[in-house]
């Protein structure tokens, strides 16, 4: 059994909630951070009452990691797995380009998680444990219309790689998931048909194909992988 922090949930078809009741199921006690007012204000997000304990958070403001683990450790004790599955996503090309865009896509998806880490490492003591960030495929073909996106989720990548060096030898794992075009309730009728068609499988993804990942990375079984990118999409 681990204790499991799981940040970007409340989402009732994302794929933090997905992992937080994959994480739920196999018995490990699970805390989450939500982000009310950015899900409310996507057309396509369901938010609901997560089931386990939480506790409403912007990633993107100083400060935030410690509260954030300070709650954790108070409703389910010491952390010894962090999946960073948060993210502001808005789209822009260079064309709609603003400086404040960029910047608040890497106050919260690159510089939230580095200091979500270096609390969840901080507190870890010689425990060792697991980190798992999500990342997208901007590396494997252009994202024009998401440029601040795509920028910060380059930077994960980056990061992830830097930091699974520098923990190895304390016992922690450090992977990123590309979970590919995930039917969380972004994607319009339309894509989904032409998307489902053209795939030799039949279907798009589902948060639960990212959750198994993601209980497979945190599990005994993986701890010799770390430093990868796993790129989960089904066929491509």
């Amino acid at each position: 059994m681990r204790n499991a922090l799981v940040t970007g949930v409340g989402h009732a078809q994302g794929i933090g909630y997905a992992v937080a009741e994959r994480l739920s199921a196999r018995g490990d006690r699970v805390f989450v951070t939500r982000w009310g007012e950015y899900d409310r204000a996507r057309p396509f997000s369901q938010s609901t009452e997560a089931p386990w304990p939480s506790v409403e958070a912007d990633l993107g403001e100083l400060g935030t990691a410690a509260l954030v683990f300070d709650a954790a450790e108070a409703a389910i004790g010491a952390i010894d797995v962090l999946v960073l599955n948060h993210a502001v996503s808005e789209s822009d090309s260079l064309e709609t380009f603003r400086p404040e865009t960029l910047d608040r896509h890497l106050a919260v998806n690159v510089r939230g998680s580095l200091l979500f880490c270096q609390e969840f490492v901080r507190r870890l003591g010689d425990r060792g444990g697991r980190i798992v960030f999500m990342t997208s495929g901007n590396s494997l073909s252009p994202m024009p219309d998401e440029l601040s996106y795509a920028t910060s989720k380059g930077a994960i990548e980056s990061a992830m790689l830097a930091l699974s060096g520098g923990l190895a030898s304390r016992n922690i794992t450090v992977n990123a998931i590309d979970p590919g075009a995930t039917d969380t309730g972004w994607i319009k009728d339309d894509d989904r048909a032409s998307w489902t068609a053209a795939s030799p499988r039949g279907r798009i993804g589902t948060a639960a194909d990212a959750a198994r990942l993601v209980a497979f990375l945190t599990s005994d079984e993986a701890e010799w992988i770390t430093g990868q990118v796993i790129r989960s999409r089904g066929w491509s």
